[in-house]
C-alpha cells in the first residue's frame, strides 16, 4: 500500500470525513536538501468532518496529527493540513 492510500485510510477510518483530498507534492520537493527522495514525503490535505465542528484549528490539527503520528514520525517529511467542520468555507 502507498503511503498516500494508508493516509487517507487512516484519515477516514479515524474522523469519518464527508470530503478527503489526500494531494502527494513530493515531486515539487525533489532534490531540496531535505527532502527523503522517496516520493512521498510531503502531503498536503483538505479534510472535512464533524468531528471538527467547535473545535479550534489547532485542535483540528493536533486531530490529524494523532491519526497519522506513525507516518509523521517515520516517512512524512511535511504535512499541510486544512480541516473543516461540514458547513464552513472550504478555500
Amino acid at each position: 500500500m502507498s503511503l498516500e492510500a494508508a493516509i487517507r485510510a487512516k484519515l477516514i477510518d479515524a474522523l469519518q470525513p464527508t470530503r478527503l483530498d489526500v494531494i502527494n507534492e513530493s515531486h515539487l520537493h525533489a532534490g531540496h536538501r531535505s527532502s527523503p527522495g522517496t516520493g512521498e514525503s510531503h502531503f498536503r490535505v483538505l479534510v472535512v468532518s464533524s468531528m471538527f465542528a467547535g473545535r479550534s484549528r489547532v485542535d483540528r490539527h493536533r486531530l490529524v496529527n494523532e491519526t497519522l503520528a506513525a507516518e509523521l514520525k517515520g516517512k512524512v517529511h511535511a504535512l499541510a493540513i486544512k480541516a473543516y467542520a461540514p458547513g464552513e468555507a472550504v478555500t
